[in-house]
C-alpha cells in the first residue's frame, strides 16, 4: 500500500509521525511524509521519504514570529488558534498543492497538526481514504476539557461544549484559507461545515488517558507513537563520562519552546537546581549556553528512551512526547508548561501524582520551581512513577496504529 502523511508543527508533531511511517515502511508498505523543514533530518536517518512543506516553524515560535507571544504568556485557547490560524493562512495554498501532488495515487492520506484541513481537502479532491492522527485527545468528550483550555474542573456538559466551542473557533478561522486553496486550485465550491465522521487515531497512552467512555468506535487510542532506539546508537563519549561520574542527573529540557525571557528562565534553573548535577537540551530556547555553571553537561539530541531512565527526574515543557517518554521510563517529572497541550499533560502528570506541574512557565521563580522538585521526587511520587512505567511498558503504540491503518480504518469522505 502506499501511504501520504502530512503535518505541520514543531518536532513534537512530525516525530511521532516518522516512528508511524517507520513503522509501516518494515512492513513493506511505501510511505512519504510531508511536514515542516525541521524534520527532514529526522525523517531521512529513519528512512522514511520526506517532502518540506512551505513555511518555517522555528520562526514561528522565534521572537517576531506568529507563535512567540504565547511561548511567553500561554495564551488562552481563542489566542493561541488564531495565532495558529495565522500561519495555516499564509501556507494553505502552498500546502495543499504539494500535498496533491505527493499523494497522487495513494492508498490512504493520514493529516494531522496544522495541515488538518489541508489533509482533509486533498483527500475529498483525489477521493483517497483518509485517517485523522493526533498526540492529544481532541474528540469531545464529557470526561476532560479541550486540551487547549487551562485545566478546570467542570461539570460533564460544559467539558464537552469546550470541544465543540474549539472545533468551531478552529474551523471559522481556518475556512477562508481552506476554502480559497480550494477554489483556486481545485475550481471547488465554499465549503460551509467542516468534514466529519473521519476516523482518528491517537498516538497517546491509555494509562495517562483512559479512554473516554462518550467516543465513538471510529476513534482508537493507540498508545505512544514512538521512534525504536537504533541498534548501533552509543551515547557521546563525554555524556558517558558524565553519567558515570556521579549519582543520576536531572534532565532539563523544553524542546522546541522559544520566543520567552530566556535569562528569567535560566536564572529560575540555576537557582532551583543548586549543586545538583544537571543534563540540558537546549532544544529551540537560544539560551546562552556560556552562562551555565559547571554542574550542567549540555546534550545533543538524545533518544529519551535511552536517556531518561538514567536520570533522576525530567524537567520538562510538557509536549506529549516527552511526558510519555519520562512516564515510560518510570521517573517523576517537573512540568513547566508553555503553551496549547502542554496544560493538558501538565494535569496528567499531576493528577497520575508521577510528577508536579506549574501553571505556566512565564510565571516561574527558582523558590517555585525548586519546591516542585523536592515534591516530584519523594518516595510515593517515585513509586507511582515506575507504577506507571509498568502500565505503558507492554504498549506498543506504532504496532496498533499500524495494524488499523492496514486493517481499513480509513474512510472516504462523503
Amino acid at each position: 500500500m502506499k501511504f501520504t502523511f502530512v503535518t505541520y508543527g514543531t518536532d513534537g508533531d512530525t516525530r511521532p509521525l516518522v516512528a508511524l511511517a517507520g513503522e509501516l515502511i518494515g512492513r513493506g508498505h511505501q510511505v512519504h511524509l510531508l511536514s515542516d523543514i525541521s524534520g527532514a533530518a529526522l525523517a531521512r536517518a529513519h528512512g522514511v521519504p520526506f517532502t518540506a512543506l512551505a513555511g518555517s516553524m522555528r520562526d514561528s515560535v522565534l521572537p517576531g514570529g506568529a507563535l512567540s507571544a504565547i511561548m511567553q504568556d500561554g495564551g488562552d485557547f481563542a489566542r493561541i488558534t488564531r495565532a495558529c490560524a495565522q500561519i495555516a493562512k499564509d501556507n494553505t495554498a502552498a500546502w495543499m498543492a504539494t500535498t496533491r501532488e505527493v499523494a497522487q495515487g495513494s492508498d490512504v492520506l493520514l493529516f494531522a497538526g496544522l495541515a488538518a484541513f489541508v489533509g482533509l481537502a486533498v483527500a475529498e479532491e483525489l477521493d483517497i481514504p483518509c485517517i485523522g492522527a493526533a498526540m492529544w485527545p481532541m474528540t469531545p468528550t464529557r470526561e476532560f476539557a479541550a486540551a487547549f483550555m487551562r485545566p478546570r474542573r467542570l461539570p460533564g456538559w460544559a467539558n464537552r461544549m469546550t470541544h465543540q466551542l474549539f472545533t468551531a473557533l478552529t474551523w471559522t478561522l481556518f475556512r477562508p484559507a481552506v476554502n480559497a486553496a480550494r477554489r483556486q486550485l481545485f475550481g471547488a465550491a465554499p465549503r460551509r461545515r467542516m468534514w466529519q465522521g473521519y476516523p482518528v487515531l491517537y498516538g497517546c497512552s491509555p494509562a495517562l488517558v483512559p479512554r473516554p467512555a462518550d467516543w465513538p468506535a471510529n476513534v482508537e487510542l493507540c498508545g505512544a507513537w514512538r521512534l525504536p532506539l537504533a541498534p548501533d546508537w552509543q551515547a557521546p563519549e563525554e555524556l558517558a563520562h558524565f553519567l558515570a561520574a556521579g549519582a543520576p542527573p536531572v534532565y532539563v529540557g523544553f524542546g522546541s519552546m522559544a520566543g520567552f525571557d530566556r535569562a528569567k528562565l535560566l536564572r529560575a534553573l540555576v537557582d532551583a537546581v543548586g549543586p545538583r548535577r544537571v543534563l540540558f537540551y537546549p532544544g529551540w530556547s537560544g539560551i546562552d549556553l556560556s552562562q551555565l555553571p559547571p554542574n550542567f553537561h549540555v546534550l545533543r539530541d538524545t533518544p529519551h528512551d535511552w536517556l531518561f531512565p538514567r536520570t533522576s527526574l525530567v524537567v520538562h515543557h510538557g509536549g506529549a512526547g516527552t511526558t510519555h517518554a519520562a512516564a515510560r521510563a518510570g521517573v517523576p517529572s517537573v512540568v513547566v508548561p508553555f503553551a496549547g497541550d502542554q496544560f493538558f499533560w501538565a494535569s496528567r502528570v499531576q493528577e497520575a501524582g508521577i510528577g508536579r506541574a506549574r501553571g505556566a512557565a512565564r510565571v516561574l521563580d527558582g523558590d517555585a520551581l525548586m519546591r516542585m522538585m523536592e515534591a516530584a521526587t519523594t518516595p510515593s511520587a517515585r513509586r507511582n512513577a515506575c507504577a506507571m512505567a509498568a502500565r505503558m511498558r507492554h504498549e506498543d503504540g506504532v504496532g496498533h496504529a499500524a495494524d488499523r491503518l492496514l486493517g481499513g480504518a480509513a474512510a472516504r469522505l462523503r
